[in-house]
């Protein structure tokens, strides 16, 4: 079951889009340096006991639903779910996994995918040395936007 701890419109999280934000616990990566540790945690509110309610409100003009994981093994069926229902009520998707490895099985349900585990001395998406990468996904094809957070384009 994929549980969340909050959720949060941003603005900065997808290039150009405004997205809805899932915390999702039960993270399996334990990170060194993570900035969200209490997400290793199994706690929260189901994501499927909310979702549809909050794809059918949309007071923000959310265009972009964001899952901050929820593709580990143990989610990874629950989580295509979740994405099917996002994608089937008109919004983009993303996924910023904590693991390396693209799982090719979800590009068609995305739109976004981050990938890479946090290297503290590499720093996240904004510093130019880092090993996470986010890919536009357009016709199953994945293009490299990961510039688009670093200083010198923003």
């Amino acid at each position: 079951m994929i549980k969340y701890a909050d959720t949060m419109i941003c603005f900065q999280e997808i290039p150009d889009e405004i997205s809805l934000s899932f915390s999702i616990t039960n993270c399996p990566n334990n990170c060194p340096g993570c900035h969200s540790p209490y997400l290793r945690e199994d706690r929260g509110i189901p994501v499927k006991e909310v979702l549809q309610d909050k794809l059918n409100k949309n007071k923000y003009k959310v265009t972009c639903i964001l899952f901050l994981g929820g593709d580990d093994v143990k989610q990874i069926r629950e989580l295509k779910e979740c994405l099917w229902l996002c994608k089937e009520a008109g919004y983009k998707t993303a996924l910023y996994s904590g693991f390396d490895e693209i799982r090719e099985d979800l590009i068609p349900l995305l739109d976004y995918y981050k990938v890479g585990s946090y290297k503290e001395s590499l720093g996240g998406l904004k510093s130019s040395h880092t090993n996470q990468r986010l890919y536009k996904i357009v016709n199953n094809k994945l293009e490299d936007i990961t510039y688009k957070f670093w200083e010198k384009h923003c």
